[in-house]
């Protein structure tokens, strides 16, 4: 992987992009992690219908460092593109099984539970 690009104290757009736009309330952080690159498309697979809009995935760009950490942080977290879904998989964070695709484009629900 590439290392991210910084410009200004900001993480300028790359190929590693990953949007995140972060919700807290109480004890739960729920984080929403897309590729940036697929902000704003909408994809179709027979009567399903998903667009990534910017109200619920745009936010800063993370690098995929930071997006590994904030999963690890947060309580439940929604995932859509192949590097933001790859990065909780290959961290043992879901399975594989769990990935849902459309249009070619997975994507993956986490719920953490503490008991």
């Amino acid at each position: 992987m590439r290392s991210a690009i910084r410009c200004e104290g900001k993480l300028a757009m790359s190929e590693e992009s990953l949007s995140v736009r972060s919700l807290t309330w109480k004890d739960t952080t729920l984080i929403n992690i897309c590729d940036h690159s697929l902000i704003g498309k909408t994809l179709s697979e027979g009567k399903l219908k998903m667009h990534i809009s910017h109200d619920y995935f745009g936010g800063k760009l993370v690098d995929p460092s930071e997006a590994l950490r904030l999963m690890k942080d947060s309580s439940i977290i929604n995932l859509a593109g192949e590097k933001a879904v790859e990065i909780a998989v290959s961290n043992n964070l879901a399975a594989k099984e769990a990935i849902r695709t459309i249009q070619g484009v997975p994507f993956l629900m986490i719920y953490k539970f503490g008991f």
